[in-house]
């Protein structure tokens, strides 16, 4: 059950699923499913599936569930894959990818798990 440290309220700009990683929409407040480890994160999707043009909470920091797109072990920094899952960040050497925040617990892909949410960038 996640934590929600600070949980703002955005609207969809597109289908946005459960426990997604969520980027930065067109619009101010605009929010969209992430999809590539560049995107700009602002959090992750609560357990509600959105269609666009409706309002979603959005979850910023504090401990949020996040379906995961492959497997994790605990401790591993997360980024997103092309359907806004989580995936363990593994940057190539000089390239950035955004980060969401570090799996709490281990996963496989399919799982959903807690994360301690804390968007940043990691260089490899």
């Amino acid at each position: 059950m996640a934590i929600n440290g600070l949980t703002k309220s955005f609207q969809a700009e597109g289908t946005i699923n459960p426990f997604r990683i969520v980027k930065v929409g067109a619009a101010d407040y605009g929010a969209l499913q992430a999809a590539a480890v560049s995107d700009k994160f602002l959090g992750i999707s609560t357990e509600v599936d959105t269609a666009s043009g409706e309002r979603l909470d959005v979850v910023h920091e504090g401990i949020a569930d996040l379906k995961l797109g492959g497997t994790v072990a605990r401790g591993d920094f997360l980024t997103t894959d092309a359907s806004g899952q989580g995936v363990t960040a593994a940057p190539a050497g000089g390239t950035n990818n955004q980060v969401i925040g570090r799996a709490l617990t281990s996963g496989v892909n399919g799982d959903i798990i807690p994360v301690m949410v804390a968007p940043s960038t990691l260089q490899g």
